[in-house]
């Protein structure tokens, strides 16, 4: 799980890291406006939202407001919260819809209790795992943190995290503080099998014991794995196919179809042809 490249929050702490520098690349890099984007669309879908029904959502580690944009698309009200005065300065410019306070999240949520009705954080959790001045703990800034953010989300309500931990240590230690704050959930891993795709997600429940959403792209690793035996003597029927692409088989385009009907897209029925290689026309 570890990363042989250096990872930003090894390079300095986030207020000075998000610099006006950085925080212009969250406006105007299309393939990271992309990549936000789709992480908080399945960040909100993790969260369960009644349908039809706008909610009052927390953003924690706001930034630019990429997040919130898709928000406040799916008709939800929202505050966002951020360390970077940099980052919100982007936000502002934007004209988003949501409201926007500075802070630092490891100094605990200052709202009411039971104000909202979830909360959604996109790649920020992990910087708290950092001591960046000698007064801070990490166990310490992550227990005042859940506990804060606990108090705020109204009972049966849940707090959704996308986040890159470093290693297996890490993701223990948030877990663990989490749960000590009173939080029950886990970790929900799409796409588990691929180093491209792969995304973790912290899915918690405040105040119930919900039952944990799967992850994406499970399912065919299940089935891969019982089906490893039957596969294991045909091999020898693909080992020219070796350094090809899978991607475009039958697994994949059902993913992709079923992932598009969850945005709401029209999507062709699946039939016995769906995925099914054409023969060459001469």
């Amino acid at each position: 799980m570890t990363s042989s490249c250096r990872r930003p929050e090894h390079t300095a702490p986030p207020d000075v890291f998000y610099n006006e520098e950085e925080a212009k690349k969250y406006s105007q890099n299309s393939r990271m406006i992309e990549i936000q984007t789709q992480m908080s669309e399945r960040a909100v879908e993790l969260l369960n939202l009644p349908e039809g029904q706008p909610c009052f959502l927390l953003d924690v580690g706001c930034g630019s407001g990429l997040s919130g944009d898709y928000l406040s698309e799916e008709g939800h009200y929202w505050v966002g919260v951020d360390i970077s005065t940099a980052m919100l300065d982007v936000a502002l410019d934007r004209e988003i819809e949501g409201d926007l306070l500075l802070g630092d999240m490891g100094q605990g949520m200052p709202f009411r209790p039971g104000t909202f009705d979830g909360c959604i954080s996109i790649s920020a959790l992990q910087w708290l795992c950092n001591a960046d001045k000698r007064t801070h703990s990490p166990p310490k800034r992550l227990y005042t943190f859940f506990s804060t953010l606990y108090s705020s989300l109204s009972r049966g309500s849940r707090a959704i995290f996308q986040l890159y931990p470093e290693n297996s240590e890490q993701l223990e230690l948030i877990t663990s503080q989490a749960m000590k704050a009173g939080f029950s959930g886990g970790m929900v891993v799409d796409y588990p099998n691929s180093s491209k795709a792969k995304k973790f997600f912290l899915c918690l429940f405040a105040g119930v014991t919900g039952v944990l959403p799967k992850g994406l792209g499970s399912e065919t690793s299940e089935k891969a794995v019982s089906n490893q035996v039957q596969y294991s003597g045909q091999r020898c029927r693909f080992k020219n196919m070796k350094g090809k692409s899978g991607k475009k088989g039958r697994d994949w385009i059902l993913e992709k179809k079923e992932r598009r009907r969850r945005q709401g897209r029209e999507v062709r029925a699946d039939t016995k042809y769906t995925g099914r290689q054409r023969r060459p026309h001469f």
